[in-house]
């Protein structure tokens, strides 16, 4: 019997007529996928619900911590239904636990016929890594072409180094492996990915020096 191999859905192709990027796009919302949009706080403001309802949203995650709560928050609960995640713009922030859900939210939007906006206060770390990431498990993409793809159409998008460590754990390793960060901290996995590639970097030095020596 054959192994089934796990086919993902293709990645549409790029718009020919893009336009090209500027500087104040980052106030606006970028479509990464049909139906799927990313951008600041700024985009879901209440001076933006014609932008909003043109665009057909219906969903949208809203990714704010604590402090923030006062000027980041859910404008239009009775319009569109809201995710509120709780994080923290800081390299030891533990997202992959919210993966699961978002991937979810989104699906659960996409397949009824809806739109989600993703968006944190700037659009550009936080919420950057949760479409990412989101592209990566859909698409079976790894980090780094899902990151360039995003770029396309957003290209301001920059996570902090702790996210996207955890990006590449996710796309290194079985993404069953995101069970580990309920047991051990972020960043002694972090620690721990980073002291895989310094030992791989090594082993491949010392290749080369008894390669030399032979």
């Amino acid at each position: 019997m054959e192994d089934k191999k796990l086919e993902f859905p293709s990645l549409p192709p790029c718009k020919e007529d893009a336009e090209e990027w500027t500087y104040p796009m980052r106030s606006e919302m970028q479509e990464i996928l049909p139906g799927l949009f990313l951008g600041p706080y700024s985009s879901a403001m209440k001076s933006n619900l014609p932008i909003l309802q043109k665009h057909g949203i219906t969903h949208i995650i809203c990714i704010r911590e604590n402090i923030e709560a006062n000027f980041i928050k859910p404008n239009f609960q009775q319009l569109f239904r809201y995710l509120v995640l709780d994080i923290a713009d800081n390299p030891v922030e533990n997202i992959i636990h919210f993966f699961p859900m978002t991937k979810e939210f989104i699906d659960g939007s996409l397949q009824t016929g809806g739109k989600v906006l993703v968006h944190g206060n700037a659009g550009i770390s936080r919420s950057a890594v949760f479409v990412i990431a989101y592209i990566m498990e859909t698409l079976g993409m790894k980090y780094r072409d899902a990151f360039a793809y995003i770029q396309e159409r957003r290209f301001c998008i920059n996570p902090n180094a702790g996210f996207v460590h955890q990006l590449q754990i996710l796309s290194e390793y079985d993404p069953m492996r995101i069970l580990l960060f309920e047991l051990v901290s972020v960043s002694s996995l972090i620690g721990s990915l980073k002291r895989t590639h310094e030992e791989e970097d090594d082993f491949g030095n010392i290749q080369v020096a008894t390669a030399q020596n032979g």
